[in-house]
């Protein structure tokens, strides 16, 4: 496989040796590469030096806050490549290194080996074999015992045989002197939790949640809803904001400009005279209320998501409390967002570090509370610097906390965010509808380097989006789009109403008409025509494939039709590999997939494939002439997913 390898500048020791093009890196070791724990990270350095002498190498790690290394050998690749491998045992920040040094004992070795064929007296050489392991320290017990017999067989005999010895070769090769060691510069890590790699989101307006039309929702309501939602096999319930919100300048239906008697409101603008962001909107609940959500979620293996908006309403108590947080005009009027009824803070204001403390303190509070994972809105609304001193302080306290960078904004702008340390990120997805597109999309994500920073989520619609091709409402082409979400990546969700087929929007836009961010929504969950069956389905097969519960190993297949997309995704550990094709039109498709360079592990031997069983009915057939025929009709179900089997 051909990778794009990032170079870090040179590192020399004394003129000895140069350890350069090191991999993983992103941008040279300025952001974090990305892992999930338990994940082997493989790591290799181009490593040389002039002359012939032999070289060693090492690789070496630990965690950010330990004082004590970690330690493997690296090993000669080939044309002055090292290879070596670490794999981090938990959540956290960790750093890599590596040196190089000249592994005196093997050259001595080897000089007196060819000395040897060519019949030369070899006594000076094995007095200075001897000598060398005179330097020896810092061994183990077990290899300075080596070290001190074999020394004393040779003082006793003369021979050169015991300095030969292989266990006397390892023992030295920890203990010898290192007069030219070269040690590159720390390169950061980190390594989150599996639940970062792979994961399926259910997101809600917890105020759209009660079952009599015109009454708001509250905790109670989300809480009878979460087995359900657990029964489609979704492990993270993501709520929107459930802060109070301001009365100042409401939005009312349909974002108009002025709220009428009874309207709730927007919640992403958040504050209000009962509380800010570490405040429930009295409506919803008491905390015990939230308390009781989150033991809920437990019980049924469900994580809890709070979107986490930097961003205040008029109301806000800061705005009075700190009053010197935000920017003011010369008449004493607030400086306003694009949003009128919201305000931002002034992130980089005389009292910044208060401000960036207490969005922090407000994020552990939540923590302290049972919250896991944190949906970040509305990124332009503070600094890149805030952001980064925000993820590190955050995964220094609670490494097990995931961030995902939700914001759909400029592609370069996405990428630094997720350079910055975010778990997550959002994704152009929606909008890529095409075959083209798609494959040149998703091959981008998972391509170097974006793959060692970039971990997508792919979400089918949101709150604020909903995308031209589900405004017809088909049923296809909404079980087109989660399917393509599921089996993409190993991150993707909805938004409630995806599976009853919700697909009103304002006209010539994508976004969603009566939109719950402006009122209240009662829906009956169970209505004839949801596809909530087929959701169910798509997700149980991710959990029983690991090669769907991650997103980099995905590999697409040429087909000839446009309306046809096909892919192989493999698993890390490489015990696991699915076969997809999805439709992209309505029309029933006949098509000939070719499979013949197409490979699974087994028993680490690469084989063609055999065989293939389908997903969801167990039917096996048979891979003949090097492919498959298969025909899809969409109106029935517009994905064919398959286990490949040798």
């Amino acid at each position: 496989m051909n990778k794009t390898i990032q170079t870090v500048e040179s590192v020399a020791a004394g003129g000895a040796f140069l350890i350069e093009d090191v991999y993983p890196l992103v941008d040279g070791g300025r952001f974090p590469v990305k892992r999930v724990v338990g994940e082997r990270v493989d790591v290799w350095a181009d490593i040389y030096r002039g002359g012939h002498d032999a070289v060693g190498a090492a690789l070496l790690w630990r965690r950010e806050q330990d004082r004590e290394w970690q330690r493997t050998p690296m090993l000669h690749h080939g044309n002055d490549r090292w290879v070596g491998a670490f794999t981090p045992p938990e959540p956290g920040q960790y750093v890599y290194a590596i040196e190089a040094w000249t592994d005196e004992f093997t050259t001595w070795r080897q000089g007196l080996t060819l000395r040897q064929r060519s019949g030369a007296d070899v006594t000076l050489d094995a007095i200075e074999g001897a000598a060398l392991l005179t330097k020896a320290h810092g061994a183990d017990d077990d290899a300075a015992a080596i070290i001190l017999r074999q020394c004393e067989d040779f003082l006793q005999t003369g021979a050169v045989t015991p300095l030969m010895a292989d266990e006397l070769k390892d023992a030295m090769a920890d203990s010898q002197a290192r007069p030219d060691l070269t040690r590159s510069p720390l390169f950061p890590l980190v390594a989150d939790r599996e639940e970062a790699r792979f994961s399926t989101w259910y997101q809600m307006m917890p105020r759209s949640q009660a079952k009599v039309a015109g009454q708001h929702g509250t905790l109670r309501d989300c809480i009878a809803r979460v087995g359900d939602i657990a029964a489609m096999g979704f492990d993270v319930l993501y709520l929107t904001p459930i802060h109070p919100i301001g009365r100042t300048r409401r939005k009312g239906r349909n974002n108009s400009p002025v709220a009428a008697t009874g309207d709730p409101g927007c919640p992403y603008a958040i504050g209000a005279s009962e509380g800010g962001h570490d405040a429930l909107h009295p409506e919803l609940g008491t905390i015990e209320d939230f308390r009781a959500l989150v033991a809920t979620c437990l019980e049924y293996g469900v994580e809890l998501a709070l979107d986490f908006a930097v961003q205040c309403s008029p109301d806000h108590p800061w705005l009075t409390q700190h009053p010197e947080w935000f920017k003011w005009r010369p008449d004493g009027s607030i400086r306003k967002s694009d949003y009128p009824d919201i305000v931002v803070p002034d992130f980089s204001c005389l009292t910044r570090n208060e401000l960036w403390n207490a969005f922090r303190d407000v994020m552990l509070f939540w923590i302290d509370h049972g919250v896991t994972i944190f949906a970040i809105d509305n990124h332009d609304t503070a600094s890149l610097s805030f952001w980064e001193w925000l993820i590190r302080d955050i995964r220094r306290l609670h490494p097990e906390v995931i961030l995902f960078s939700k914001t759909y904004t400029r592609p370069k702008l996405m990428k630094g965010l997720a350079k910055l340390g975010f778990a997550q990120s959002f994704s152009y997805f929606p909008w890529r509808t095409q075959k083209w597109g798609l494959e040149q999309y998703l091959g981008e994500m998972t391509g170097y380097p974006e793959r060692d920073f970039y971990r997508p989520n792919l979400f089918v619609n949101t709150p604020d989006l909903l995308p031209y091709h589900l405004q017809s409402g088909e049923p296809w082409m909404f079980k087109s789009r989660v399917a393509l979400a599921a089996t993409l990546s190993g991150n993707c969700g909805i938004y409630s109403g995806f599976e009853l087929l919700e697909h009103q929007a304002v006209r010539g836009r994508e976004e969603h008409l009566d939109s719950e961010k402006y009122e209240i929504r009662v829906r009956d969950w169970d209505r004839p025509g949801n596809i909530k069956p087929y959701i169910t389905g798509l997700n149980r097969v991710r959990r029983d494939n690991k090669a769907l519960q991650q997103t980099s190993n995905l590999r697409f297949l040429g087909i000839d039709d446009g309306a046809v997309i096909a892919f192989v995704k493999e698993s890390i550990d490489r015990t696991n590999s699915v076969l997809v094709a999805i439709a992209l039109s309505p029309d029933v498709r006949e098509v000939w997939l070719s499979l013949g360079d197409v490979t699974v592990d087994v028993k680490g031997e690469r084989r063609h494939i055999a065989r293939v069983e389908n997903l969801l009915t167990g039917e096996q057939s048979a891979i003949e002439w090097g492919g498959i025929r298969l025909r899809i009709d969409p109106c029935r179900d517009p994905a064919l997913l398959f286990r490949c089997l040798a």
